[in-house]
């Protein structure tokens, strides 16, 4: 038995996203879980067995979080972003970056968001699955900047290593050199030294220790 999202009516929906109110509520999405016939992408957005799971698809699902007054101005960043990739592991809230050129906006409470106003250039900024998505090279230079060295190291490796994202460490680097008035900047740039010094060996390491599990 297979289930697909239909009509069109909603932005989810044209991406293979299930949420409560486009076709099911809850306790239906929930029971079909049990018979196998969804699964679970982000929050309560599911997606049929028969759907793959696509960049596209991770951030449709991520965007039915955005609350309504930053739909469309802010972008899923960070770790969000880099699981959106297939880079790192489902995280915890939803993280949003909204220019700082733009009027800035209180989230909601209880929202399962964080905001961050940052400076975010056109370029930095694609539209995956009908929401704004840090591009893979900015998600890279704020994960090396932002996180821990454990789950920095382990997010930069995959995104490094996958061929369809063109963000090789080298680039990486590159990119977090040329950044300005960026805290965390040295400490990121030691870090994507010593992976590029250690190579491929250290990248094993990394993922081996589960810390994309």
């Amino acid at each position: 038995m297979g289930v697909q999202a239909v009509g069109m009516s909603d932005p989810q929906e044209a991406f293979g996203i299930l949420s409560p109110g486009c076709e099911f509520e809850v306790p239906e999405l929930c029971a079909m879980v049990l018979d196998h016939v969804v699964v679970p992408v982000f929050g309560q957005a599911f997606r049929s067995v028969a759907e793959p799971e696509t960049p596209a698809l991770r951030a449709a699902a991520m965007a039915s979080l955005v609350p309504d007054n930053l739909a469309g101005r802010a972008a899923l960043g960070r770790m969000s972003a880099a699981w959106v990739y297939g880079c790192a592991p489902r995280p915890a809230i939803v993280c949003l970056l909204i220019s700082s050129g733009h009027r800035s906006s209180a989230l909601p409470a209880r929202s399962g968001c964080s905001l961050h106003e940052v400076r975010l250039d056109p370029l930095d900024v694609e539209r995956l699955g009908g929401a704004q998505v840090t591009c893979a090279l900015r998600t890279a230079v704020d994960v090396a900047v932002t996180e821990s060295a454990e789950l920095a190291t382990a997010t930069l490796w995959s995104l490094a290593s996958s061929a369809s994202l063109n963000c090789p460490l080298g680039r990486i680097r590159a990119a977090v050199a040329a950044a300005s008035h960026v805290p965390g900047k040295r400490r990121a740039l030691e870090l994507i030294d010593d992976m590029l010094a250690g190579g491929r060996a250290w990248g094993q390491a990394a993922t081996e220790g589960g810390a994309l599990a």
